[in-house]
């Protein structure tokens, strides 16, 4: 709901001049704050109106006063307007930049997003991976066309934001882009970030996303079975490029890779166990944490299948393509295996967690640091789809209770 606006017009009883005459002032209060302004005016006491805000009689004097007042009301009420137009945030602070003429010299939120994304943009590869400068690329896009279609405006002045402005955003983002919650929390995340530059710069005084609740929903993390990985694994393609997207879709089945650490592997990557096995040894690119983990045979057998078919500058251990390709493949894959659930390049991540490793009595901790995973929870969250590794600890414990009594 929009603030409302009240004009009042009094004089100042303290503040009477030389001719017995007492300053009238203008207050215009929204949203419980005022703002007031002196009119230049002047009035005898016994000619003031309190009651109407007006200058009493009929005397040309009077009459130039109390047009003169009124004008002042019309500007006031023609800003309210402009801002209303505007699509602006209604506030005491917007009102009296507009008076003073100083709404020009606006501190745009875009802007300041703009140049926050160049620095990004500068880091890939130093502090940043690409796939950040693209998040927030994408985050930015959405609040220019949030603003384009709430305000319609090119811009806002970071200095009007406040919560009405947070929870808009999260609407239009759901109900107008039809984006998913948690999608919609990683883009908001995103903005408080360049909010949170501007309060510690001291452009904006507290943070408008204060009383906002960053609340996800959890997803049921699927991943393929051990009947499912048998099928994928001893299917025979006859096109070349499905074969290499299935080894590749598998290897991070045996390992738990991510895309964007599959896609940059190489060989400095392999390092010797103390036993002489093979690990991987690497810093995840999305939480820039340290992921070791040994190769299990079938992993090692797909590294050593295309070693040395590879030709490039970047010494590539497998013939990755991109995300968008992978996942158009897996999905012909998917449907030639006659798998019924969508595959998509994540399922080999989840598929590690749970059928690889948590399925057949790998600890919890173990799988949460091969991984890669900050902290313990979100390893857990794979654990609660493991129905059969309940169904057989229970049977264990089943066991146990039958044998003492």
């Amino acid at each position: 709901m929009e603030a409302s606006m009240t004009i009042l017009f009094s004089v100042r009883q303290s503040k009477i001049n030389r001719n017995n005459q007492l300053p009238i002032y203008m207050r215009v209060t929204i949203g419980g704050l005022r703002f007031e302004v002196a009119t230049g005016k002047f009035v005898s006491p016994d000619r003031w109106l309190s009651n109407s805000g007006k200058v009493k009689g009929a005397t040309l004097e009077a009459r130039e006063v109390n047009a003169y007042l009124d004008s002042l009301s019309g500007k006031a009420y023609g800003i309210q307007r402009e801002i209303v137009q505007e699509g602006s945030l209604m506030n005491i602070e917007v009102f009296k930049q507009k008076w003073h003429g100083e709404d020009q010299n606006i501190i745009g939120l875009l802007t300041i997003f703009q140049e926050h994304n160049a620095k990004i943009r500068k880091l890939i590869g130093l502090e940043y991976a690409h796939a950040t400068y693209q998040r927030y690329q994408t985050t930015l896009r959405h609040t220019q066309e949030f603003i384009e279609w709430n305000f319609k405006a090119k811009d806002v002045d970071v200095r009007k934001l406040n919560f009405r402005f947070i929870s808009d955003f999260e609407f239009y983002l759901k109900g107008v882009k039809k984006v998913g919650h948690n999608a919609t929390m990683k883009y908001l995340a995103n903005l408080k970030k360049i909010v949170l530059i501007c309060v510690k710069n001291e452009i904006i005084p507290k943070d408008p996303f204060f009383a906002f609740k960053f609340a996800k929903h959890e997803v049921d993390r699927i991943a393929l079975t051990e009947h499912e990985l048998t099928a994928v694994a001893s299917k025979v393609f006859v096109t070349p490029r499905l074969e290499q997207v299935r080894d590749i879709f598998l290897f991070c089945c045996y390992t738990g890779l991510a895309y964007a650490d599959v896609e940059k592997l190489t060989r400095m990557d392999l390092v010797e166990g103390r036993s002489g096995e093979i690990w991987i040894n690497i810093k995840r690119q999305k939480t820039d944490t340290a992921s070791r983990i040994p190769l299990l045979p079938p992993a090692l057998k797909l590294l050593k299948k295309y070693e040395g078919q590879l030709e490039n500058s970047k010494k590539q251990l497998l013939p990755v393509l991109s995300n968008q390709k992978m996942n158009a493949y897996l999905k012909e894959i998917g449907d030639v295996c006659g798998i019924v659930k969508p595959i998509a390049f994540h399922l080999a991540r989840h598929t590690f967690a749970t059928t690889v490793t948590l399925s057949n009595g790998v600890p919890i901790e173990t799988v949460s640091k091969m991984l890669g995973h900050r902290s313990l929870k979100t390893t857990q969250l794979y654990a609660k789809i493991l129905d059969k590794k309940v169904s057989e600890d229970m049977q264990k414990l089943s066991e146990i209770i039958g044998a003492k009594y």
